[in-house]
């Protein structure tokens, strides 16, 4: 048996209360209330020395088309105002968007851009060589931001806003000289077909429909099935 001395007994007694309290504190957590941090913010508060990693991001590349979707040809829009129509491809954008048109003295449809990923591409192609859209750009179609006037009295809070400005004096143009030269390249046939409204009657499923030219019109007809032994192929 070791003695110890009274003041032996008491720092050994310390040593340990301690160290119970360490590996309590490391099972349990720790007890007690945490020390406050404070910190300053504003101009007094002196900034640390932190390096800033500004990560570049990558320009996303332009998509590729879709195959047989090249200038001239007609496509089908499946969203948006004017879907169901049939529109003539003229170029791709910058942005990867598609540059269509009706024409718009045909069926309505404007110069604007569309998503291949919402169209329908055809075998029907048009003449568009004479079709001159290089000043066409994604900026054609930028529209021009207005801020809101403040009003305090109670008409004006409750005074509708003005509508749409509608279309430049340089679209107007724009468009007018698209529409004379796709214009020269339409035959009455190929008029009423693009005037048409593309719609699925009933027993028509899009995954068995063709598109193709017969006598003059464009249709679009069922695939013929071949069977091969008991399973018939589309």
């Amino acid at each position: 048996a070791i003695l110890l001395q009274p003041s032996q007994l008491s720092a050994h007694l310390r040593s340990s209360q301690s160290v119970a309290e360490k590996v309590g504190a490391e099972v349990m957590g720790k007890a007690g209330q945490a020390k406050q941090v404070f910190r300053k913010y504003g101009s007094s508060a002196k900034p640390k020395n932190v390096t800033k990693t500004i990560q570049k991001t990558a320009t996303p590349a332009t998509p590729r088309l879709k195959k047989g979707l090249t200038p001239g040809t007609i496509i089908i829009l499946l969203a948006g105002r004017f879907r169901g129509r049939r529109v003539i491809f003229l170029k791709q954008l910058d942005t990867g968007l598609l540059l269509v048109t009706g024409p718009f003295k045909v069926n309505g449809v404007p110069l604007r851009r569309a998503n291949q990923r919402y169209c329908i591409t055809t075998s029907t192609k048009v003449d568009v060589s004479g079709v001159d859209v290089s000043s066409v750009t994604d900026a054609f179609f930028a529209r021009e931001g207005k801020k809101k006037a403040k009003s305090k009295d109670a008409e004006g809070m409750f005074a509708q806003a003005a509508g749409n400005a509608g279309r430049t004096d340089d679209q107007k143009a724009c468009q007018k000289k698209v529409d004379d030269a796709l214009a020269k390249n339409l035959s009455s046939d190929m008029k009423s077909y693009l005037k048409a409204r593309f719609s699925l009657t009933a027993r028509m499923f899009p995954h068995e429909l063709k598109f193709e030219r017969a006598r003059g019109l464009v249709r679009a007809r069922r695939q013929p099935q071949r069977k091969v032994g008991k399973v018939a192929l589309r």
